[in-house]
């Protein structure tokens, strides 16, 4: 069984009373507080977005595309908005499957912790063509230039929106943002006043709970605290034995925000977090702790500047395997203004030191064991205003210097043409890289020194950095007042890519030996059918095609295995009675090597709501007792359904 929560209409306090064994439900009870009766709900608040007609939700603006706010129906890229509201009711318990929603992400479980999410193709558990980030703060491991999702446990009512870029945002992003961007934007502490407790349990999200305050101190000092934790059960071989992976995490943050004049906002934010993944021989430990500031100030309506700090740290420990711990200081900041009446340009430039401390076991080992890995970055982009409301050129370029590869140079060009206020239709051209990793540059397994005839894996110290070349179109139109409408084809060709290529019988290392080209076709649409009915959907089509440029390079391994084929339909329902009815159907296509079936999915969400009192069910992947949607080094493990 699983439950999910989320914070009602307003801003009241809110008690949870939790289950009888066997049912999942959920109750959120509260009571207006005369001191929260002034706080404004905004845009970003349920409460909110749930009234907003289409056209008022495609007006929400956006920030990843061009680092700039612009509206989504005016932005010239493949972008889609994953909203609180849209999270709410959906059953989503986890950021992963929050994930699901955007239909121009590849996003599968692998077992009950691990996941595999990409955009435009290469997917695996260790993807590494994705940027990801929380309130500006890249979550990144130097270690495989990828993401560890079990330990990224946002709080997902306090999730304003996630903005889903899929193409290369190098230009203004920087290295790994090679396929898409996702950018997790949480709520202001200010929309986050008052007492939220919320929890319960089901069958694979065995039990979890929150608790959340926010408050006030003046009429410009907002703030918020909150804990939470979660226990979820294994999920199991396909022989149908338990798989032993269930883990487990208890987490605590805060966020303020102050507004000391009109023109100056000062946020400061932080997490901490520590929990247990069942293995064997012995359970793999896990903690971190963050903390981000970030200074802005409006000098106009058309000029900006922003300044960001962040401090990051994880750790992690696998027995019989290794133990990492990573410290990252990161400093950006950019400056967006008005050049005359038809240009807006941004610029910017960062610093990131990363202290990556590995102790290394006899199975595997990274040499050095420790690197101080520093990061370099500036960029600039110009938005050219050729036909005012009609035409628009941007271009722009990010350079970058890291520790393995040296310089680098990700340039982009963007033409958009909005022949009616209803549609825009835009082209680009762009070039994006992905840094080498520690995986791929002081790996080895097993540990030197190997002995005569043992098969060893090795890093290569001249690895380069993978090369992207991607041309894209793209055209979105609202034909109706209820319809909208978005297409974006798209052909990305990649070169020196990552290969295996054998140097000795026994030996094999990292090179760049692989060259490959990937093209498809991302469909999304939104209707909103009657007042009280609304559907989102999306299709993805991709093709992938790679080959070796070495006779060294094994052939049969190849980074990624992607659906060809993926749909996804979500139902959003307002019944009378205060009642809610909601579903999502998923199909993804058969996954090649290793293979796995194709499967489709049914995801079920009945609540009832009466001013700040919820209680929700909700059954997940109803269509199948258990199927597997990826395949690890650990071998297949099942997804079982779930209430």
């Amino acid at each position: 069984m699983k439950l999910i929560s989320v914070v009602p209409h307003d801003h009241s306090p809110k008690l949870v009373l939790f289950p009888a064994p066997g049912l999942s439900v959920l109750i959120l009870l509260a009571c207006a507080g005369g001191a929260l009766s002034q706080t404004n709900v905004t845009v970003g608040t349920p409460g909110e977005l749930k009234k907003l007609s289409l056209e008022e939700l495609l007006n929400i603006e956006v920030t990843s595309v061009s680092r700039r706010p612009e509206k989504l129906s005016e932005t010239a890229s493949a972008i889609q908005v994953i909203t609180q509201e849209d999270i709410r009711r959906s059953g989503a318990t986890s950021l992963p499957e929050a994930l699901r929603l955007a239909s121009n992400l590849q996003v599968a479980q692998a077992d009950a912790r691990q996941w595999a999410i990409s955009a435009r193709g290469f997917n695996n558990t260790l993807a590494n063509k994705l940027l990801v980030m929380i309130d500006g703060r890249a979550v990144y491991t130097p270690l495989y230039a990828g993401v560890f999702w079990e330990v990224q446990n946002v709080l997902l009512e306090d999730v304003d929106r996630i903005e889903v870029v899929s193409g290369p945002g190098g230009t203004l992003w920087g290295a790994n943002a090679v396929n898409g961007v996702i950018n997790i934007i949480t709520r202001s502490a200010k929309d986050t006043q008052g007492l939220l407790v919320t929890g319960g349990g089901g069958s694979l999200l065995q039990d979890f709970g929150a608790v959340r305050y926010g408050g006030a101190a003046g009429s410009n000092f907002f703030y918020r605290i909150y804990g939470q934790r979660f226990d979820r059960n294994n999920s199991v071989l396909a022989n149908g034995n338990n798989a032993r992976d269930q883990w487990d995490m208890t987490q605590g943050g805060f966020r303020t925000d102050w507004f000391p004049s009109d023109a100056n906002t000062v946020t400061f934010q932080g997490d901490s977090y520590a929990g247990s993944e069942q293995g064997a021989p012995a359970d793999t430990k896990v903690d971190g702790q963050n903390a981000v500031g970030r200074w802005t100030h409006a000098f106009s309506q058309e000029s900006e500047l922003q300044v960001q700090m962040y401090f990051d740290r994880t750790w992690r420990k696998i027995p019989n395997q290794l133990a990492e711990d990573l410290k990252t200081y990161d400093l950006d900041f950019q400056h967006r203004f008005a050049c005359g009446e038809r240009q807006t340009i941004v610029y910017g430039a960062g610093y990131r030191l990363m202290q990556d401390r590995v102790k290394n076991t006899p199975m595997f080992s990274f040499l050095p064991p420790n690197r101080d890995l520093q990061l370099f970055s500036g960029f600039v982009q110009d938005e050219i205003t050729l036909v005012p409301e009609r035409l628009k050129f941007t271009i722009g370029t990010k350079l970058e210097h890291n520790d393995f590869s040296g310089w680098e140079v990700q340039p982009s060009a963007r033409l958009a043409w909005m022949p009616a206020t209803n549609q825009i239709l835009w082209a680009a051209i762009s070039r994006a890289v992905r840094s080498p990793s520690r995986i791929d540059s002081d790996f080895f397994f097993p540990s030197p020194p190997v002995p005569p005839g043992v098969t060893n894996f090795s890093g290569s110290r001249g690895f380069d950095s993978e090369n992207l070349l991607a041309y894209e179109l793209g055209y979105r139109i609202q034909p109706f007042s209820r319809v909208s409408l978005s297409a974006a084809p798209y052909y990305n060709f990649y070169k020196d890519l990552r290969s295996v290529d054998q140097t000795s019988p026994t030996g094999f290392v990292f090179e760049n030996h692989f060259k490959g080209e990937v093209w498809g076709i991302e469909l999304s649409a939104n209707y909103q059918a009657t007042d009280w009915w609304r559907f989102r959907g999306g299709y993805n089509y991709l093709h992938k095609h790679l080959w070796p440029t070495s006779t060294n390079a094994l052939a049969s391994v190849r980074e990624g295995n992607d659906p060809q084929n993926q749909f996804s339909l979500q139902s959003i329902m307002d019944l009378p009675a205060h009642l809610q009815f909601d579903a999502t159907v998923r199909y993804v296509d058969t996954l090649p090597s290793p293979n796995v079936p194709s499967y489709l999915t049914f995801d079920v969400r009945v609540a009832w709501q009466f001013k700040s009192l919820e209680l929700s069910i909700v059954g997940q992947n109803l269509l199948d007792h258990r199927h597997p949607e990826f395949v690890t080094a650990t071998g297949r493990h099942e997804i079982e359904w779930s209430f």
